[in-house]
């Protein structure tokens, strides 16, 4: 009562939501990686780099795809990579939060 501390349902849910956010980014990662690889037939570096650089928002412009189907790929992979990355990224940040100011806590 009267404390900010989540309840074990509450950490639970938390977990579950992290590890699924992770997979889900994970895998995109992956599949711009593969689509890219196949579609422009860069190195898996390149493609990797890319499907990196693009879904965090980075896009240094160093690659760009060359081909409609590349393109058109690019286009929805940013429009879902950026909502799935920036939610990843707020999520992993609250939790690393979270847990310091905890163990900081109990230290005190």
């Amino acid at each position: 009562m009267g404390t900010d501390r989540p309840d074990e349902e509450e950490l639970e849910r938390r977990d579950h939501d992290y590890r699924w956010l992770s997979a889900a980014a994970g895998g995109l990662i992956l599949i711009g990686t593969i689509t890219m690889k196949l579609i422009e037939e860069w190195s898996w570096v390149d493609s990797f780099y890319f499907a990196v650089v693009t879904a965090t928002t980075v896009g240094f412009g160093d690659l760009a795809p060359e081909t409609t189907s590349g393109k058109l790929f690019t286009t929805l992979y940013i429009v879902v990579g950026v909502g799935l990355i920036g939610t990843y990224l707020n999520i992993a940040f609250k939790r690393r939060f979270n847990r310091s100011s905890q163990r900081s806590q109990r230290a005190s």
